[in-house]
């Protein structure tokens, strides 16, 4: 049985995640229950008798009722955490990090996080953003509100609360978004405010649901989870055990894929014009052999001083951000084509294939095999 939602795009990617794994291997008798996130699981669980089951609607009740029936369990939940059932989840505190330095290569100073109650995976992603900004030396405000509307909470009141924290903020001011869905309303809350996305505020989601996205104005900035990974993991897990393996509480947290750019965080929150024109620069050219060099022809500055004012601006020297740029052009080839390597050498900018995959395992810690490998898992 797959206890899934499909109204979202993250449940619909662990679905898609869970039939790779069945396409390349014995193909189960399925029921899918198709649902939303926090609806209630069905009413003849307790009298149903199959082999297996995943669920990402899992809450304490639950859990307790699927230990008692003995049926092989794998929990996809993260709304209310670990269960004492096989885990294997999205790592929503890289989701989090992930998003912090985003906002913060963008040359931001002022930060906050727009989330739900009541919700691990918001506290989570929240406090992954909190602690990679506190690393870098910034502080982070915080608005979280139940993610059901009432009658007692209704839309209208929800969103004038929303914008009026956003108008209260110190700008410009980078937000990250628990979800698509909290970014959408972010972005709405900003329109009623009047305030300027992304000059005044740059707003980042997660899930990149791409039809949410391209509905939102501007369009929604996303972090990538890999929820397809997810599923296919959980699909093997269950595989193992229903094969009698035992796996205990078993925790398996995936990483996200990466950030999908749009135009809600296509901003440079510099106020000095050479080094956004520095930066701009190499975001443009650095995948075209770019080097110091050609930096310092656009913005003229001593390469002394242009490296101490990047320091201040983006903690990282011109050099460190051509191959921050580069090294995220080659994880997107390795993951989104099979070219071989010396073609994507040379469409990141790198003149030897040798020099890229050293550069690569320098940044990454995995070569590029190792990182195709595990992005395509």
């Amino acid at each position: 049985m797959l206890i899934v939602e499909t109204a979202l795009a993250y449940g619909r990617a662990v679905v898609r995640g869970i039939s790779r794994y069945l396409i390349a291997n014995q193909p189960w008798s399925l029921y899918v229950d198709l649902r939303e996130l926090m609806a209630e699981p069905p009413d003849w669980l307790d009298n149903w008798r199959g082999d297996g089951i995943i669920s990402r609607s899992t809450t304490p009740e639950l859990a307790r009722k699927l230990k008692r029936l003995g049926v092989p369990t794998v929990d996809l939940n993260d709304i209310h955490g670990k269960l004492g059932l096989p885990h294997v989840w999205t790592d929503h505190q890289a989701v989090g990090r992930l998003a912090a330095r985003h906002l913060a290569d963008r040359g931001f100073r002022h930060f906050a996080y727009c989330g739900f109650s009541g919700h691990h995976w918001s506290a989570l992603r929240r406090d992954g953003f909190a602690a990679e900004l506190a690393r870098m030396g910034h502080a982070c405000g915080v608005f979280e509100s139940p993610w059901e509307t009432s009658k007692a909470n209704p839309w209208e009141r929800q969103q004038d609360a929303l914008g009026a924290w956003l108008a209260g903020l110190p700008k410009p001011v980078g937000v990250m978004c628990a979800n698509d869905l909290r970014g959408q309303q972010t972005l709405d809350a900003c329109r009623r405010q009047e305030l300027f996305v992304p000059e005044a505020v740059a707003v980042i989601g997660v899930d990149n649901d791409e039809v949410l996205c391209e509905l939102c104005d501007p369009p929604l900035s996303s972090v990538a989870p890999n929820a397809e990974r997810v599923g296919y993991e959980a699909a093997a897990l269950l595989d193992r055990l229903m094969r009698g393996e035992s796996a205990g509480a078993a925790e398996l947290q995936i990483p996200p894929l990466g950030i999908e750019t749009r135009q809600s965080t296509d901003v440079l929150a510099i106020d000095d014009p050479l080094v956004a024109t520095a930066v701009k620069c190499i975001r443009q050219r650095a995948c075209e052999g770019l080097t110091v060099e050609d930096v310092l022809r656009e913005a003229p500055l001593s390469r002394s001083v242009l490296e101490k004012r990047f320091r201040r601006y983006l903690q990282q020297t011109p050099q460190q951000a051509i191959r921050a740029v580069q090294i995220k052009r080659v994880k997107q080839l390795l993951a989104e084509t099979d070219l071989k390597l010396d073609s994507i050498a040379r469409l990141a900018g790198f003149k030897h294939v040798e020099y890229m995959s050293v550069v690569f395992k320098r940044e990454t810690k995995q070569s590029p095999g190792q990182y195709r490998r595990e992005v395509r898992m």
